[in-house]
């Protein structure tokens, strides 16, 4: 006959034992995550009906999780109209997994006027993965190209005061204006991205990065019709790597110095890159005009250029409206390295660094450089530039040493 105290250990042991099954299953359900498919909540595919409340839906859910939520988009053509994912969340792990595509309502007048067509805003740990975006800009850009009375256009997709944000796989098609804009964030990371829009396309820029840091864009093919890649004020411990580029007008810093107080641009390293039939491929540019800003300590590196106008650009006097003082610029550019960039240029110049007179630009590097002109010899050009060469640099350098310059001006500082 069994004892009560037997009887105690043995309820124990059970109690003791489903508990711990209990709690295993509840980290397994816990890592799964749960799901939020945006059909269930109303979303229709059939590229009419409009789904934006649904995709809301779907996103408060996720947002409202304690647990990782993945958001589903089927295959299918989803209508959307202006919509913010906007944190901040319970949840720091949410995935966009999308199979289908995002469609911008064809009259560009419903969204022309908006600064963003989807947005994510104050969110951490939201990961996008795949799909396709089409904000349909085609007509806007015919209306523009008319003359026509026209809205500014939207920017297809903006992440804002955000971190540790991830966008594998995304492909954006014909942008009204910017395709993706990186603004105020920390930890991003762009992954496989597509981006195709027409060479005549306006203002269509692949990606745009301001005010943010640790910003990572790579393994990407970028064609529109503007800036493949641009760099704005504020921007640090960016890094580019593996690019296609073109047609488009390049990959820029700037244009910096539009504000006196504006934030600098330091800790930039641009990598293994291909240009393909662009207007510029290296390009920094600066507004002729007063400002506190910088550029510094900026790396491009393993980059080759296929047909490209201007290869290796600075330009201080920056004025794409032909209304500007022409002041000099008050950004200072220092410590820039370009090192093993090789390939052809459209024109003559393939090196033009036009820096600023009253802060010149000190620290340029260039090390392995071989651009030619139709199979000849092409030509650099430079003004207030100051650095040195090391290896094979064709054409010839046309940087000033700095310590000669000051050494004839009765200085001795240290050179290059």
């Amino acid at each position: 006959m069994i004892s009560i105290a037997s009887l105690i250990k043995i309820f124990m042991f059970f109690a003791l034992f489903s508990s711990a099954i209990a709690k295993q299953g509840r980290i397994r359900r816990a890592g799964k995550g749960v799901g939020y498919n945006v059909l269930k909540f109303g979303a229709r595919p059939d590229g009419r009906s409009d789904s934006t409340k649904a995709f809301m839906a779907a996103w408060k859910g996720a947002c409202g999780s304690k647990v990782p939520a993945t958001i589903s988009v089927p295959k299918g053509r989803y209508l959307l109209k202006k919509i913010d994912f906007v944190g901040p969340c319970i949840n720091h792990d949410i995935t966009f997994h999308i199979s289908g595509t995002l469609m911008a309502p064809s009259d560009y007048w419903i969204l022309g006027a908006t600064e963003h067509w989807i947005a994510f805003q104050n969110v951490v740990g939201v990961t996008v993965l795949g799909g396709i975006i089409n904000a349909q800009g085609t007509a806007l850009w015919k209306c523009k190209a008319a003359r026509k009375r026209c809205p500014m256009g939207t920017t297809s997709l903006v992440v804002t005061n955000s971190k540790f944000v991830v966008i594998k796989g995304l492909k954006s098609l014909n942008s009204q204006m910017f395709n993706i804009v990186i603004h105020r964030c920390r930890n991003v990371k762009l992954k496989g991205v597509k981006i195709f829009a027409s060479a005549k396309s306006p203002n269509t820029d692949g990606i745009h990065v301001d005010l943010s840091k640790a910003v990572q864009i790579t393994n990407s093919d970028i064609r529109s019709g503007d800036d493949c890649i641009s760099i704005g004020p504020g921007s640090t411990q960016v890094v580019v790597d593996t690019i296609n580029c073109g047609p488009g007008h390049g990959i820029s810093i700037g244009s910096l110095g539009q504000g006196y107080h504006e934030p600098g641009v330091e800790g930039i390293t641009i990598k293994n890159v291909r240009f393909t039939n662009t207007q510029n491929g290296l390009r920094i540019k600066t507004w002729g005009r007063p400002s506190k800003g910088f550029v510094r300590n900026v790396v491009f590196q393993h980059i080759s250029m296929k047909n490209v106008q201007n290869p290796i650009i600075i330009d201080q006097m920056y004025c794409p409206y032909h209304q500007c003082p022409h002041y000099a610029s008050g950004i200072k550019i220092s410590n820039v390295k370009y090192r093993d960039i090789y390939g052809t240029s459209a024109t003559k110049k393939a090196i033009k660094l036009n820096c600023s007179k009253k802060y010149p630009c000190t620290g340029i590097q260039m090390q392995n450089v071989k651009l030619s002109f139709r199979n000849k010899r092409a030509q650099a050009s430079c003004s207030s530039s100051y650095g040195s060469t090391s290896g094979l640099v064709q054409p010839p350098s046309c940087l000033h040493n700095l310590y000669r310059a000051n050494k004839g001006n009765g200085h001795r500082k240290k050179g290059f």
